[in-house]
């Protein structure tokens, strides 16, 4: 039977909170190996010294899981190297338009719910003057160029969830990539975006459950569709509720929601915060018992 790889990939931009924990209680209880991996591909925003704390309060949770731990900023060429692969294939063009000429487009748009994005590549003049000007740009994914590619496999994109999405969602469901249209994977200067790289990673680390909330859940179709056209192995997902506060608001860490390091610092124990969140054993699961066998 084929080993059940979970991860819980969080970005070090802040404390960790209840919300994270329940996430990563949830990971660490649904495979048979438990993968943590960093994401800070936003280096404006990530810093080593929540890095370093996101791990003691994993620790103090009574989480294990396995060495050496992958982080996204040690990896970039993997990420460029995916960007490449997709940018041969004629999968990406660039997209010189500006957050505020998007704003405009959509406020001029008729009324009702603002249609993804859709666009296409530049005569290549003009696109040759951008680029001599130093105009900064993003590289898109053409989800029409995807659709040429993959002809009638397109429509049958499909995934496996094991969790629940917002609306209960759950089995086998089409993976509908052209509701988010052609995102963004890379911008000029500033790296490649989270659906690139979250595919690449979970592929070179043999994720095969994707473990995370709910509200990542419209994710999943761009992130398929990236699977699909770099050959790359289909993870099953699970989304899990997001976790509110008792004023009904999601944890966020921009709403300064109160930390792991807080509650430990106040004298909560992690048995107390496991069975808060639904955690009532020492281990979540026999996999998760096995990997604790030998803590204190």
């Amino acid at each position: 039977m084929t080993e059940r790889v979970a991860r819980f990939a969080p970005s070090p931009s802040g404390y960790l909170h209840r919300g994270h924990a329940y996430s990563a209680l949830t990971a660490a209880g649904a495979g048979d190996r438990f993968i943590v991996r960093i994401e800070d591909i936003d280096t404006a925003r990530c810093r080593r010294e929540f890095e370093a704390a996101l791990f003691e309060d994993l620790a103090w949770l009574g989480l294990r899981w396995e060495t050496p731990v992958r982080r996204q900023s040690d990896h970039t060429g993997d990420y460029q190297a995916a960007l490449e692969r997709l940018r041969g294939a004629g999968l990406v063009y660039r997209c010189f338009k500006t957050r505020a000429e998007l704003m405009d487009e959509s406020a001029r748009a008729p009324h009702g719910p603002v249609a993804p994005y859709i666009g296409s590549a530049l005569p290549a003049a003009e696109e040759a003057r951008r680029l001599a000007a130093g105009e900064p740009f993003a590289w898109r994914l053409s989800i029409g160029a995807a659709k040429a590619r993959l002809g009638a496999a397109f429509d049958q994109l499909d995934f496996v969830e094991e969790g629940g999405g917002p609306n209960g969602e759950h089995g086998r469901l089409s993976a509908a990539p052209e509701a988010a249209g052609d995102v963004i994977l890379a911008r000029k200067g500033l790296g490649v975006a989270y659906h690139l790289a979250v595919v690449v990673d979970d592929a070179l680390q043999g994720v095969n459950l994707v473990v995370r909330g709910a509200d990542l859940f419209e994710a999943v179709g761009v992130q398929r569709l990236l699977q699909t056209l770099l050959d790359l192995p289909a993870p099953a997902y699970h989304h899990h509720p997001i976790r509110l506060g008792p004023d009904g608001k999601r944890y966020a860490k921009r709403d300064r929601a109160e930390t792991l390091r807080a509650l430990r610092a106040g004298g909560m124990t992690p048995a107390a915060l496991r069975s808060e969140l639904g955690f009532p054993n020492r281990a979540s699961s026999p996999a998760e018992a096995k990997r604790n066998a030998g803590d204190p």
